[in-house]
């Protein structure tokens, strides 16, 4: 109660900060939510066309004797290698939004620290 008398804008401050950090906290969240939380239309889609693919390469290649198997390994290692690149692919978004995120936190370390030692002067 008396550091409230004595600081009011020290107070006001620290409600800002909060408020500052729950808006950055939702904003994160969209983010991250946005990155991979949960799977899109779009990743759902991919994923099922490499799934029918590799179903259908084997399904034929049984079907279809000699003559046709090793043409639907060949697609089907190349369906394959698509989807894997494409796992590398969004991996590497994974790791440049880590990389993003480990940077935010250190800047906002280094502010902090900033302030400390300027309230420690004083």
């Amino acid at each position: 109660m008396e550091n409230e008398r004595k600081h009011p804008e020290e107070m006001e401050d620290l409600r800002k900060e909060l408020e500052n950090f729950q808006q950055e906290k939702e904003r994160v969240r969209a983010i991250i939510g946005k990155l991979g939380g949960v799977p899109t239309f779009h990743t759902k889609f991919i994923n099922i066309t490499f799934i029918i693919i590799i179903f259908v390469t084997v399904i034929v290649s049984i079907i279809g004797g000699e003559k046709t198997r090793s043409l639907m390994i060949e697609i089907a290692v190349i369906a394959l290698s698509a989807k894997i690149i494409y796992m590398i692919h969004q991996q590497m978004r994974v790791d440049h939004f880590k990389f993003w995120m480990l940077s935010s936190i250190e800047w906002r370390l280094n502010e902090i620290m900033r302030l400390i030692r300027k309230l420690g002067d004083k």
